[in-house]
């Protein structure tokens, strides 16, 4: 059984000093900051200026198993989704019945929620944006690769597809939906799965030049994609993709 998946969220995760943090990737994604919200002010959401948001941002204590960064797939029914994702081999960690949420890791130890679809949401790009952030990397150890693989093709029923590249594969998402999940190969053997976001480019360099001036470290120049670091030691890339094609079904 797979899901109906509606709706995918990337959260970024920030140990304190979130304010600063929050500001600093608002402007990079051009984007306002919600009000705060959760027992402890926890969450907020970054808005476009047109469309539905996908980004959020949580504060939390420590930084959890996916790098700073987690998964929401939003379904009508998030305890029956959670179900279904322990049959393919998650585990949950949190989420009373009746709160709207249920918070597992996968096989590999990525975290993720399901989360309750409220409403029918659209995704808009106003004019030639230089960059959006559309990505969500899965961080592989070469012995999670097969396994993690196979729990998230089995779980959306999105078809995984390899890519030119012999490390690098994504899942073939409906269209419209906001993110795409691609899967990176790492040359470490063992380990968790880990997550990070991309951005896609018109021009790798100009959104690069601009990000470092507001503070962020060039990790790895690799010609089509670039590793940053932000200022909160938050690993991303900058890849060169057309940002117009953004939430194409690919």
């Amino acid at each position: 059984m797979t899901l109906d998946v509606r709706w995918l969220w990337v959260f970024l995760e920030h140990e304190g000093r979130a304010a600063e943090a929050d500001a600093w990737w608002a402007e990079r994604l051009r984007s306002t900051i919600s009000p705060r919200r959760g027992e402890s002010g926890q969450f907020a959401t970054f808005l476009p200026a047109a469309g539905d948001p996908w980004v959020k941002t949580q504060t939390v204590g420590v930084l959890g198993p996916g790098a700073g960064t987690h998964l929401d797939l939003d379904v009508p029914d998030p305890q029956a989704a959670a179900a279904v994702a322990v049959t393919l081999g998650a585990r949950i960690t949190a989420g009373l019945e009746g709160s709207g949420y249920v918070a597992l890791l996968s096989p590999g130890g990525y975290p993720f929620c399901m989360t309750t679809a409220s409403r029918e949401r659209t995704q808009v790009l106003e004019g030639e944006v230089p960059d959006v952030l559309d990505q969500l990397c899965l961080d592989l150890p070469q012995e999670r690769v097969a396994a993690e693989i196979g729990f998230w093709e089995a779980l959306t029923g999105w078809q995984w597809v390899q890519s030119e590249v012999a490390e690098y594969g994504y899942f073939r998402r409906p269209e419209g939906m906001p993110l795409r999940i691609l899967t990176q190969r790492l040359g470490e053997q063992d380990g968790s799965v880990r997550g990070h976001v991309d951005l896609a480019c018109r021009s790798v360099p100009v959104t690069r030049a601009a990000h470092l001036a507001a503070g962020a470290r060039l990790v790895a120049d690799r010609g089509f994609w670039s590793h940053l670091r932000d200022p909160w030691g938050r690993d991303y890339c900058l890849t060169g993709r057309w940002p117009g094609t953004a939430w194409v079904g690919a």
